[in-house]
């Protein structure tokens, strides 16, 4: 249907992108009824009140209302408290579309066929079209136990400092290992701060958690061999994935589709002391999400060039032969969200189609 043509192009205006493909229209026509896909199609990126969205779709507020709150529950759009007031907002494909409704859990028959039409769409053509051109919308962050302290220079580099700086922090399932479900690692996992928490809480797709919860869970995420990955961008943090490179969206950009822009690695890269290393081969075997790591000679060797950064060889060394070293080009980071926002934008053509939605 033209309407759902539509909203696949507003959503397409995103730095996260929605390229054409059958399977995004399957997607879509799953998740937002005609009715609300009309209505989705009207509205922006920016919070707006239901009054303003019913005016651009032309139907009564209070129907206008009761369709927005049916998408809210459903995690298709999100809604925000103001002064009172609640405003309802488009999300991207990344981070919304794709991973609310997974949030819940559950096998239904409706997200069975959500996760295989997924899968098909970031194979087919979503996966290389959300990576960087070469910015990346997401980068990843260093273990915090693998960074010494000569070497503890960025605060906002270091993921514990997300957690303290959050306002109110929610824990929610791994949207990509409850759809792809390729492994058995953790899933309740998915750290989301301030104001997309308190949306996902209220409507019951995270639980709130504390501070002392938040640093816990980056514990178990660490020992479950988990790479830290978050925006790419260093004025704040709005989530921490935990990912593992057989389901998750972002690792799998350079695991599955060998793109050279998926994700930022971080500013660190790994080494070998050489007389402290047995060749055990756990760092290999258990811990290097993206097969960095060689065996020569009974001595673990580092492909530089492959490596992530993400400190977890370090942190699962049983010998403390690995260990962080800062990288000679540090990838730079955008300064804030809307610097990246736009530096993406310009890289993938779609700056006027995004101030376009963005200006309603």
């Amino acid at each position: 249907m033209e309407v759902y043509q539509k909203l696949r192009e507003v959503l397409d205006s995103h730095p996260s992108t929605a390229p054409e493909a059958d399977s995004i229209y399957e997607i879509l026509e799953i998740l937002f009824t005609p009715r609300e896909a009309e209505i989705a199609v009207q509205m922006s990126f920016r919070a707006k009140k239901p009054g303003e969205i019913a005016d651009r779709v032309g139907l009564p507020e209070a129907e206008t209302l009761n369709h927005l709150e049916a998408m809210a529950d459903k995690g298709i759009i999100m809604s925000r408290k103001k002064d009172g007031e609640t405003y309802y907002l488009l999300v991207p494909l990344i981070p919304g579309v794709f991973e609310f409704p997974f949030m819940k859990g559950g096998e239904t028959p409706e997200l069975k066929r959500l996760a295989e039409l997924w899968e098909k769409y970031h194979s087919e053509v979503f996966g290389a079209s959300f990576a960087g051109n070469p910015t990346p919308l997401m980068r990843v962050v260093a273990v915090e136990k693998s960074i010494t302290m000569r070497d503890r220079v960025l605060p906002y580099k270091e993921v514990q400092n997300f957690i303290k700086n959050a306002s109110f922090i929610a824990l929610t399932n791994c949207a990509c290992r409850v759809s792809v479900n390729g492994c058995d690692r953790p899933r309740e996992v998915c750290l989301i701060f301030d104001s997309a928490a308190e949306f996902l809480v209220e409507r019951g797709f995270a639980r709130q958690i504390s501070k002392e919860e938040g640093m816990e869970v980056l514990d178990t995420a660490e020992k479950a061999g988990l790479v830290h990955t978050t925006n790419n961008s260093a004025d704040r943090a709005n989530l921490i994935c935990n990912c593992c490179p057989c389901c998750c969206t972002i690792l799998r950009g350079r695991t599955q589709l060998n793109h050279p822009h998926a994700f930022e690695p971080s500013r660190f890269e790994a080494s070998v002391d050489a007389d402290r290393c047995t060749g055990c081969s756990v760092c290999i075997d258990e811990r290097c999400p993206v097969e960095a790591i060689k065996m020569e000679d009974d001595v673990a060797v580092v492909d530089a060039s492959e490596c992530i950064g993400c400190g977890l060889c370090v942190t699962g060394c049983p010998e403390g032969a690995m260990f962080l070293k800062e990288r000679e080009q540090v990838p730079s980071t955008p300064e804030t969200v809307m610097e990246m926002t736009l530096k993406i934008l310009q890289e993938k053509g779609r700056i006027d189609s995004f101030q376009k939605i963005m200006q309603r």
